[in-house]
This record gives structure tokens, C-alpha cells and sequence, in this order.
């Protein structure tokens, strides 16, 4: 940082003016925007509850971003935010300077206090100017009433408590506001509490739903009406659900669940981990999809041969994007099961995980062809399977013709391991070397991922990136 750096004096003065609060509030009228949000964070942080409570007032912005400041939400400064909403809407005319219509909640925001506090280096430049452009346009096209977004995370008894006190404020204010939630989380254990909040939301608003609390699925079950009425929903989340369909009760408790995916019009995205009740009933499940799925995850889990081949001919596949069936063991399964699956969504598929999946050469020899003509693929993922150095080439063969082709993520080959499964490292590193030319001699620069186990974000200490030079 410079000796002269404008935004850490603006910082430091924010920071001294909050400490006078009388003279912090009386000062407002006559501030310049672009110290507001200097002054809100330094106000915040200190947990000046006077001065938050009368910026709220005079906000010059269209949306408060109050999410992106809420890592650890403290009751006395979120109160006298609402303290301060609560004096602007029981008055009927607003103040002059006042442009506030939307009230965010979601842990999002970052961008606009990063680059109103200085810090440049977290900011995209794309998003420099977007807090301005939005407010300069909703200021022209004043929303009514004021609306709320959230984020609903149901994890610990605080969160919880935290949450059935902001909802049941308000509702209690509902004529002047609107609740708009589109994303829940559950993790929480405790039923009559998550019933208790979702009664006060707004379930057709919601988009996204991740339940992680789902151990068995009975539990599932219960929530399926729920879930039903979240019709809205383009983004499901199920992770884990342990025990199998063993008796009447697992199969009702199964078929309640499903009946409420038919309702789901929207969904787009399914991702399900460990879900050991779909082993020989994945056709069930995927009977209840009324719509083309973009995006799938069926991940660390048991699968027959009949699921696969009822994924393959299910007709909601057809645009997909993402398949992601990692930890899904295929080491038994008829190679040409995986080669029909990719054939159906070869032109649309972006994204491929099949790490951890049990491939042998013989599966990913049958797959070669149609992975060559998956025009659209980015990221190709293979790690923890045992593959020979020959097929491993041939593979690399048959992508190099793949332009979309960003992110390769390979095996170490068969070749490195002894014959007890041991790792040798001099070997694998000679092996690399020996990858390293052939990419060479196929000539296009590329940027590839060769490690012994899983690396889906190249953060393996084992990983090393093979980028020759065109």
C-alpha cells in the first residue's frame, strides 16, 4: 500500500468519525455517498447501534447489502438496522436522501463493500461499477413495498433462534415488506423447529434446497410435503440417506418422497450423495422428473446395471450438462452400459465425473470414441482409477481434438503401482515425463492433472500439471 492511499484515509476518518455518534449521525445530510459505506462498515464493526440505526435512514443506495457484513450476525447491531427500517417505513414521506428498497440479507455483497472500503484485489472487474448502476436504475423504478432477501441455513439452535426472530419480525410487517427466500439449507435435527420457520416462509419462492439432515429415509419422508410445495425449486440437494428399501415401510416411505418430485416443474439440477436406497430403483426415482434435467449427481453409492441403463433411456437427460456418478462403482458393468449413457448426451455435456468408479481399460476403451465427440466438454475427470499407460495415451488422443477441453483430471497409470498396490514414485515421475512428450507430439498446449488420487480442484500436494508448449 502507498503512503498516500485515499481509501485508507477515508477508512481512518470513517473510523474516527464513528466514535462521536452525535456528530456521525448530525454529519449524514451533508456526507457524500461514496462514504457511506465506509462509514456503515466502520459503524458495524464497532457495533455503533445509534449511527446504524440512522444510516438506515438516509441510505443513498437502493440495496443494503447487509448479508456480506453478517459472518457472524450480532443481535444488537442487526436490531438497530431493523430499528432504523422500522422509523422509514412508519414514516409517509422519506427522506430526501433515502433511496433504499431492498434489504439484503444473503451472504453476498462482498464485491460492494470491498470496493467502497479499497480492496480492489477481491473485486471483479466486471462488478466494479455494478452497486452504482443498480442503484442509479432501481432508484428510477422504486420497488413496493421493501423487500427482504434471505438465505435460510437451519444448523444450530443460535441460527435458528436468530432466524424465527427475523421472520416473525417480518411477518409482522408484512404490509410494508416482502420476504423473497430462494435458497434453504437444512442440517438441523430438529423437526418441529425447521417446520416451524419453513410455516413462515414463502415456499413457492424458493429455488434451491440442499437437506443434509436426511440419515435415513424415513426422515426424508417427512419432509416431503414440504418439499412438494416448493414447486419453484431448480436446484435440489439430498446428502447422505443411508439404509436400504428393506421393508414396507422404507418403500412407502419412498414412494411419499417421490410423489413430491412430480411437483418440482422446475428442477434442473439433482444431486444426491450416498442415496443407497436408489440401488435397483433409480428408474422410480427418475420416473418422477417432469423436466430436462441440466445437471445430475448420483455420487458414493451402489448402482445395477438396470440403473444404468435407465439413466441412459431416460428421456430427461437430453440436455444435460453436468453427470457427476464419483464413488459409483462400474467395475462389473458391461463397458458399452457407460458408452450408450454418453452417447445420449454427447452433445450437450459439459462437465464428466467419473473418479473413484472402478474403470478399467476395457470401460474407458469403449467410452473413447463417443468422449471424442463430446464437442462441449470442459472438465474431464478420471482420478482414482486403474488405467495402463497405453490406454491412458489413447485417451489423450481421442480428447485432443476437444478445444473446449480446460480441466483434465487423470489416474496415475497401472505402471506405477507394484503388484501390491505400492505407489512408487520414481516410476510415476518417469511416467509423467513420458506423458509430457507425448503431448508434445500431439501439439496443442494443454493443461493436464496426473495424480494417484482424486485432485477436483488441482490442490493435491501429489498432483503435478503436465502444459507443453504448442
Amino acid at each position: 500500500m502507498s503512503a498516500y492511499d485515499p481509501h485508507r484515509l477515508v477508512n481512518l476518518a470513517a473510523m474516527s468519525l464513528v466514535r462521536d455518534e452525535a456528530l456521525a449521525i448530525s454529519s449524514l445530510e451533508y456526507l457524500p455517498m461514496e462514504l457511506y459505506p465506509p462509514l456503515f462498515m466502520a459503524a458495524f464493526s464497532g457495533r455503533h447501534s445509534e449511527t446504524l440505526k440512522a444510516m438506515v435512514q438516509a441510505w443513498p443506495f437502493a440495496r443494503l447489502p447487509l448479508g456480506g457484513l453478517m459472518q457472524k450476525p450480532h443481535q444488537g447491531t442487526i436490531q438497530a438496522v431493523l430499528d432504523g427500517l422500522d422509523v422509514l417505513l412508519a414514516q409517509k414521506v422519506h427522506p430526501r436522501r433515502c433511496k433504499l428498497r431492498v434489504l439484503d440479507l444473503r451472504n453476498t455483497g462482498q464485491d460492494f463493500w470491498n470496493m467502497w472500503s479499497g480492496d480492489m484485489d477481491h473485486v471483479p472487474s466486471s462488478s466494479l461499477m455494478a452497486p452504482v448502476a443498480e442503484d442509479m436504475s432501481q432508484t428510477k423504478h422504486p420497488l413496493t413495498p421493501l423487500v427482504v432477501y434471505i438465505e435460510l441455513c437451519l444448523k444450530t439452535k443460535t441460527s435458528i433462534k436468530f432466524l424465527t426472530y427475523l421472520l416473525r419480525w417480518v411477518e409482522q410487517r408484512k404490509g410494508s415488506m416482502h420476504l423473497c427466500c430462494k435458497k434453504i439449507k437444512i442440517i438441523s435435527r430438529s423437526k418441529e423447529n425447521i417446520k416451524k420457520i419453513l410455516s413462515m416462509v414463502k415456499l413457492n419462492c424458493v429455488q434451491e434446497v440442499e437437506l443434509s439432515l436426511t440419515q435415513k429415509l424415513s426422515t426424508l419422508a417427512k419432509f416431503a410435503s414440504l418439499l412438494g410445495k416448493m414447486r419453484n425449486v431448480q436446484r435440489l440437494l439430498l446428502s447422505p440417506i443411508h439404509g436400504s428399501v428393506a421393508g414396507e415401510q422404507d418403500h412407502q416411505a419412498l414412494v411419499q418422497f417421490t410423489s413430491q418430485i412430480l411437483r418440482l416443474q422446475y428442477l434442473r439440477d439433482l444431486r444426491m450423495e450416498g442415496p443407497s436406497f436408489l440401488e435397483g430403483r433409480l428408474n422410480q426415482m427418475l420416473r418422477c422428473l417432469k423436466t430436462s434435467l441440466y445437471n445430475i449427481s448420483i455420487t458414493n453409492c451402489l448402482l445395477t446395471e438396470s440403473d444404468l441403463t435407465h439413466l441412459s433411456q431416460c428421456w430427461n437427460i437430453c440436455q444435460l450438462k453436468g453427470l457427476n456418478l464419483n464413488g459409483v462403482t462400474l467395475t462389473n458393468f458391461h463397458p458399452e452400459l457407460l458408452q450408450v449413457l454418453l452417447e445420449k448426451v454427447a452433445g450437450t455435456l459439459e462437465e464428466l465425473d467419473l473418479n473413484l468408479c472402478g474403470i478399467m481399460d476395457s470401460h474407458l476403451m469403449a467410452i473413447l470414441p463417443v468422449l471424442s465427440s463430446c464437442s462441449q466438454l470442459r472438465v474431464l475427470s478420471l482420478c482414482g482409477n486403474l488405467i495402463s499407460m497405453t490406454v491412458l495415451k489413447s485417451l489423450l488422443r481421442h480428447t485432443d481434438r476437444l478445444s473446449a477441453l480446460s480441466l483434465e483430471l487423470y489416474p496415475a497409470p497401472r505402471e506405477s503401482y507394484s503388484s501390491l498396490g505400492i505407489l512408487h514414485q520414481e516410476r510415476l515421475a518417469q511416467l509423467k515425463a513420458e506423458l509430457w512428450e507425448f503431448l508434445t507430439d500431439l501439439g496443442r498446449p494443454r493443461k493436464i492433472c496426473v495424480s494417484p488420487s482424486p485432485c477436483p480442484h488441482c490442490g493435491d500436494d501429489m498432483c503435478d500439471h503436465l502444459s507443453p508448449s504448442a
